[in-house]
């Protein structure tokens, strides 16, 4: 952190809900920066207990003994004044919702932002999911100070990361977390030490976006190629999951795949076949097959298929669609 006598030191208030923002804000506080606030999503109903709960944020904020706000609407008056009462200047966000020009224009340093991916490439909810799904090999992430758009504010700093084969979501996600909260303190060191530059995002013609997954987007389309559909898989796990049909004995039941490997092989089976032995349960697709390693049948929970294969009877017809 910046010592320099002749430097404002920054009042931070910082703006965010899931675990990947805890990463950031706790780099915040190692670093020796000045948090004075922390807004957050209001209190939910969450789990099939629907039990009020509280955001990780929250729970975080709390336990350091931080000022939380939760505002319900971001344009109230009453928001807006408990905000400037804080004075900042300075606000970071991580994983928040989009702000309204009043309070992103609010601090005398701006508003920054860290987004997990490599801007202008996977602008939007979900860009730790898409770059696994289309199957890329590098991402990374990057901080960059609002505007008036979604993600498209000029950029501050970037890192790049390796999707690695082995990925899921989980994996990668935990890595970026680490990752971003280190580019989040350079960037706080940055603006208080003066240094700061930015530059507008580049334009390319092939941007690739990512959009909130929903259900639809998870399901399984057993007519894609092997390493489409693997990707695919390893893009949604451990959540929300890739989900398919799965027809067995004259009864169809949706199930979830969580982890798959590929067998790049000949064939002359339909596609969303299954075929199994006392060990392994594979799908066939084109290209080869699908080995199924976790999957989780309904109303149990995630099991490796060699745990379920002792207890599963699949007629002859057995497939996935």
């Amino acid at each position: 952190m910046s010592t320099k006598s002749n430097k404002e030191k920054l009042r931070i208030v910082f703006m965010g809900t899931p675990d990947f923002a805890v990463g950031s804000l706790q780099s915040i506080l190692d670093a020796g920066f000045n948090v004075v606030g922390v807004i957050t999503a209001p209190d939910r109903p969450a789990g099939r207990g629907r039990k009020i709960q509280k955001s990780a944020i929250k729970q975080f904020a709390e336990e350091n003994n931080l000022k939380i706000l939760q505002p319900t609407n971001l344009k109230d008056e009453g928001f807006l004044r408990d905000l400037e009462s804080l004075k900042a200047n300075l606000q970071v966000v991580v994983a928040f919702r989009m702000l309204p020009q009043a309070v992103w224009q609010m601090p005398k340093y701006g508003t920054f932002n860290l987004h997990a991916s490599l801007l202008p490439q996977y602008r939007g909810a979900a860009p730790i999911n898409w770059a696994i799904i289309n199957g890329d090999t590098e991402t990374g992430v990057t901080t960059f100070f609002i505007d008036d758009k979604i993600d498209t504010g000029n950029i501050i700093l970037q890192k790049t990361e390796p999707i690695l084969p082995e990925d899921n979501v989980g994996t990668l996600h935990d890595r970026l977390m680490s990752l971003g909260a280190e580019l989040v303190v350079e960037t706080c060191e940055q603006i208080e030490s003066g240094n700061v530059s930015s530059a507008p995002q580049k334009h390319f013609q092939n941007l690739r976006p990512a959009y909130k997954i929903h259900k639809e987007t998870c399901k399984i389309d057993w007519e894609a190629p092997l390493k489409q559909i693997h990707d695919h898989i390893r893009g949604l796990s451990p959540y929300p999951a890739a989900w398919t049909y799965f027809i067995n004995n004259g009864k169809e039941e949706s199930i979830k795949i969580y982890k798959t490997k590929t067998e790049v092989t000949n064939h002359d089976l339909s596609y969303g076949k299954l075929i199994h032995d006392k060990k392994s349960l594979k799908v066939a697709v084109d290209g080869g097959y699908l080995e199924l390693l976790e999957i989780q049948l309904p109303g149990k929970r995630k099991m490796t298929v060699r745990e379920i294969l002792n207890g599963l009877n699949l007629d002859e017809n057995a497939h996935l669609r």
